[in-house]
């Protein structure tokens, strides 16, 4: 486990504050992850406001609890790419085509323009980016369920 010498808090504009281990204060600062699909919970860097890093995070858990819940609460408001677990339907098997999904934030709509704005990131991970840019993530088409791989594979 390491330990990390800093504190962060928020101002009470609701700027997060960090403040070193020799006292220098920095507000303004921004967590930001290496690897967001692939690692999300593992790697991430504690930035300035003038884009210095102040300190790096190895992994979440190693934080102390208060810390943590600061880090991801920024993560978490800095950050929207839902995660499609189930495909409900869509309304044609041809681009454009408007796709009715469960996500981990509620169920949504949207549209595809084309089977280009489908991208593979791994060999079960996609990203599926809808009209408006918003982006999509399907962590592991594996862990769909039969119909919504039956969907996806159509546009694949």
């Amino acid at each position: 486990m390491t330990t990390h010498d800093f504190k962060l808090s928020r101002n009470t504009f609701g700027r997060l504050v960090f403040t070193s281990a020799n006292g220098d204060v920095h507000e303004g600062v921004v967590p930001v992850r290496a690897f967001p699909i692939g690692a999300p919970d593992d790697g991430i860097s504690l930035v300035s406001a003038d884009g210095q890093e102040l300190a790096w995070i190895s992994r979440l858990t190693d934080l102390p609890d208060a810390t943590r819940v600061i880090v991801e609460k920024e993560l978490a408001s800095r950050e929207f790419m839902p995660e499609i677990r189930r495909i409900q339907r869509v309304s044609s098997f041809t681009a454009p085509s408007t796709w009715y999904v469960e996500t981990n934030r509620g169920d949504a709509s949207f549209t595809l323009k084309g089977e280009e704005d489908i991208r593979r990131i791994v060999a079960t991970s996609l990203l599926i980016a809808d009209s408006h840019g918003v982006q999509f993530l399907i962590r592991d088409t594996q862990a769909l369920d039969k119909a919504s791989r039956k969907i996806l594979d159509r546009f694949l």
